[in-house]
């Protein structure tokens, strides 16, 4: 199978401010986000020949991007779950890739907190199981799904309660100083490990700060041919490696699963780096995004990802690896912990992070040198998940 390295180019994105956008609708989060892609690859509305929108509560079809005055393209809508922002860029991509247009705009949205709700309710999962069920109901929440993977993660590895406890809340602490340093994220406050081990619980281990917030926003790329991307700018962003991944439910339908690992999320990162051919993640990425929806997830996905050997995830934690003067910087702009979780939004909004420091354009929070930049989506819950992986790189 042919690689998708260095075919495609991002030439353009752009990213509205995430929270509670009560003054705004899902058009102007959509006008927003697009108009900022728009003026940094230095094209018009016109120019596009082809859009994927990714929402999953926010429009059932692809006329929900009437806002942007696009001209009579194809536009197509799309969802899966979470890692619907990055199932928009791998539609615009591939067709890209194939030669099906040389222009194509990848866009999400999600406007969350007119729901009513504090939450995500079943709806964005209807359907999934074999017998048309949601998989939600009552019992069910998403912070207790992923606070299995804390509890089995202390036992599996024979780590104590309050051991435990203080590696996850210095996940949050690191991404909440990231989040301060970012004009467009949700939270802006910082917090200390006693804040956050000391929080009212949701679902032990995960208390309030473990969890990432429910928000409004929108993020858009503008990706081109490879051989085009000069013609745009002078620092553009090329595809090194996509991927997406969606097993058979087999973590909820096995006896034998361990809680301490997602299958989708290790093969979804093996079939990206495959892709860009990265040998050694720990040594070849610069800085990652990944979906720390809760705190318990991105422990696991250090070991998931290959930043971390199975089992050592806490000892780079407490050796600061992965805050933003580590060795591989992690959540750099505060992540879903800050940003919160406007579901077709994020993978995009991830990508606009990584498309930043490659350019070297991140402001307070930028790195040094940025190479390779990774992207991480997962939807769904610990044994049943879609998982997507995205490797970007400032070189061609």
């Amino acid at each position: 199978m042919d690689s998708i390295r260095d075919k495609v180019a991002i030439v353009g994105m752009g990213c509205t401010r995430f929270g509670e956008r009560w003054e705004m609708g899902v058009g102007d989060l959509l006008i927003e986000a697009a108009h900022e892609a728009f003026e940094d690859a230095a094209i018009h509305p016109a120019d596009i020949q082809a859009a994927w929108l990714g929402t999953v509560f926010s429009g059932v079809t692809a006329l929900t991007l009437s806002p942007l005055g696009l001209q009579y393209i194809p536009m197509t809508r799309v969802e899966n779950m979470c890692a619907t922002g990055s199932e928009a860029l791998r539609g615009a991509v591939y067709a890209v890739a194939a030669g099906a247009c040389d222009i194509a705009l990848a866009i999400g949205v999600e406007k969350l907190k007119d729901s009513g709700r504090t939450g995500v309710s079943g709806p964005a999962i209807v359907g999934d199981n074999p017998d048309g069920s949601s998989g939600i109901g009552s019992g069910f929440s998403a912070p207790a799904s992923f606070a299995y993977l804390g509890t089995r993660y202390f036992h599996h590895y024979g780590l104590t309660r309050e051991h435990g406890k203080r590696l996850l809340a210095q996940i949050a602490v690191k991404n909440h100083h990231n989040g301060s340093l970012s004009p467009k994220a949700h939270f802006h406050n910082e917090l200390t490990v006693d804040q956050v081990v000391n929080a009212p619980m949701v679902a032990w281990p995960l208390g309030l700060y473990d969890c990432c917030g429910v928000s409004d926003g929108a993020a858009a790329a503008i990706v081109v041919r490879a051989d085009m991307a000069s013609h745009f700018r002078s620092d553009p962003v090329y595809i090194k490696g996509l991927s997406i991944c969606v097993g058979a439910r087999q973590g909820v339908m096995r006896q034998d699963y361990d809680y301490v690992h997602v299958e989708e999320n290790v093969r979804a990162a093996q079939m990206a780096y495959q892709q860009a051919g990265i040998q050694d993640p720990r040594r070849d990425i610069s800085c990652a995004e990944v979906h720390d929806c809760f705190t318990t997830h991105e422990l696991i996905l250090y070991e998931d990802l290959g930043f971390s050997p199975r089992g050592k995830a806490g000892e780079d934690i407490e050796a600061g690896t992965f805050s933003l003067n580590g060795s591989l910087p992690v959540n750099t702009d505060g992540g879903l912990k800050c940003f919160g979780h406007p579901l077709g939004a994020s993978g995009l909004r991830m990508m606009y992070e990584i498309y930043k420091q490659l350019q070297g354009k991140a402001g307070p929070r930028q790195i040094k040198n940025p190479r390779i930049g990774l992207a991480h989506n997962l939807g769904g819950n610990a044994g049943m998940g879609i998982a997507s992986c995205v490797v970007l790189g400032n070189e061609k």
